[in-house]
């Protein structure tokens, strides 16, 4: 069994250090006085989202030998309007760029529902919670 450890230290009023191994984030509440210096955590909840089911979904494209030059995941979230503030819906818009990905689209398909269904355990977690909808963007 796979155990993550995370240490998040106080730097000053709400901005926070998070180590994440080798890595730090620095993560600052969205009321915060001052200069932004770093994204609130919701948003790197989101971020979780799409770099999960992002890497999910480029590694199964490629198994499935669907060609792509580009590649983009982006998340859409409303928030409730009363506290604790949280995620009541997220959408994501999975953008595959190449001459022929839209050939393929049973494929792309079928890789973001294996992602969204079986592998990403960050979307597993989430949809727990709310719904996450998608929609796939083809540019070629």
């Amino acid at each position: 069994m796979a155990t993550h450890k995370v240490k998040t230290s106080w730097v000053d009023g709400l901005v926070f250090d998070s180590q994440i191994g080798e890595h730090t984030i620095r993560v600052q509440g969205s009321v915060a006085k001052g200069d932004r210096q770093g994204p609130g955590p919701k948003a790197l909840l989101l971020t979780s989202l799409t770099g999960c089911t992002g890497m999910d979904v480029v590694s199964l494209m490629d198994k499935m030998r669907v060609d792509y030059t580009g590649f983009e995941v982006s998340a859409e979230a409303d928030l409730t309007d009363e506290h604790p503030k949280n995620y009541k819906s997220i959408h994501l818009t999975y953008r595959v760029e190449g001459p022929n990905a839209e050939k393929k689209a049973d494929k792309v398909l079928k890789s973001i529902n294996l992602s969204l269904d079986r592998y990403c355990g960050v979307a597993f977690m989430l949809r727990k919670h709310c719904p996450i909808t998608f929609d796939i963007v083809f540019v070629g």
